[in-house]
């Protein structure tokens, strides 16, 4: 960022945090805000508390023309060791769920868990396979967040965007059905450079709340059993790979506890890589890459990682 841009913002951040609009930190570190609990610090780390601050705050960096990313949980990225320049913007106080007519409407901010427990108390079925998933529903959009035979696809009929380039026409559109893309961890916001996820509307079955709570428990015990929960991680490391269980691959060629620093193949589920303590972004970027190395000379099978690397390489 350059000074002049700098010298610009502060002021902006400073009179939209004085009317209640957003907060932020200057010279923010990140780890605390990854489920990695991994990264160098930000220019500025922001939060937004409505859909109209993020707009401005948006519309305003544009103007300076300073770098910045959207996040909701941290949940699936892994930040760099040397931090982020530019702002970075967490959506986690937009996080309104609402009920009207039959169908849930949430917030980029809310929790992708809490909009399955919020489906449940309304006796609407379609999302257990969500609870337990530690992101963010505009996060979940994106990248099309799916576990245990769900996915978002099978319940988000329309997603409302805001697009910086059609700021003149209002830029905020409706996306529906297929024209959403959404696809195996894909969806076609990902390919809409600078678009911001504002929400979704879930369409979801009436079922019974006490069947609906039993599935949920149910996965959640799976969740327990089978995944490193208490150790920091970004989720499932690697994308699926086709015709093949990625996590068996890993473990079959021999890397079920290998490390680099403090980064770790997990033990209970190779398919996740975890923070044993201390672990840092080059630690854990040294481990995927061996991963796909091995897993490439052992069964000639490529593999992707499905974390974001931010700043993207």
């Amino acid at each position: 960022m350059n000074n002049d841009a700098y010298r610009a913002l502060v002021p902006i951040l400073d009179a939209m945090r004085a009317k209640g609009e957003l907060d932020y930190i200057a010279d923010a570190p990140l780890a605390p805000y990854s489920s990695f609990r991994i990264g160098g610090s930000a220019d500025f780390a922001v939060w937004p508390h409505t859909r109209a601050a993020l707009l401005d705050l948006v519309t305003a960096l544009r103007r300076l023309g300073i770098r910045r990313d959207i996040f909701g949980n941290g949940s699936n990225v892994l930040f760099a060791d040397e931090g982020y320049r530019g702002v970075a913007i967490f959506t986690t106080k937009m996080n309104r769920i609402v009920l009207r007519d039959g169908i849930l409407w949430a917030d980029a901010g809310a929790s992708f868990t809490g909009l399955a427990v919020r489906a449940q108390s309304e006796g609407l079925t379609g999302l257990e396979f969500a609870y337990g998933i530690p992101g963010s529903v505009g996060g979940a959009i994106y990248m099309n967040a799916g576990a245990y035979d769900g996915e978002i696809a099978q319940v988000c009929y329309e997603t409302t965007v805001y697009d910086p380039t059609q700021a003149l026409l209002g830029g905020i559109s409706e996306v529906a059905g297929d024209a959403q893309g959404f696809g195996y961890r894909t969806s076609a916001f990902q390919s809409m450079e600078g678009a911001v996820i504002l929400g979704g509307k879930f369409k979801l079955k009436p079922g019974d709340p006490a069947e609906i709570k039993a599935q949920m428990d149910d996965l959640m015990a799976r969740r327990r059993d089978k995944q490193p929960l208490e150790y920091p991680s970004a989720g499932s490391t690697f994308k699926r790979a086709p015709g093949y269980f990625t996590a068996k691959l890993i473990h079959e060629a021999g890397l079920k506890g290998a490390s680099v620093g403090g980064a770790q193949v997990s033990e209970k589920h190779a398919g996740f890589v975890i923070n044993r303590g201390g672990a840092t972004a080059k630690d854990v970027l040294t481990l995927i890459g061996q991963i796909k190395e091995r897993v490439w000379k052992y069964a000639g099978v490529a593999i992707e990682c499905e974390v974001r690397i931010i700043p993207e390489r």
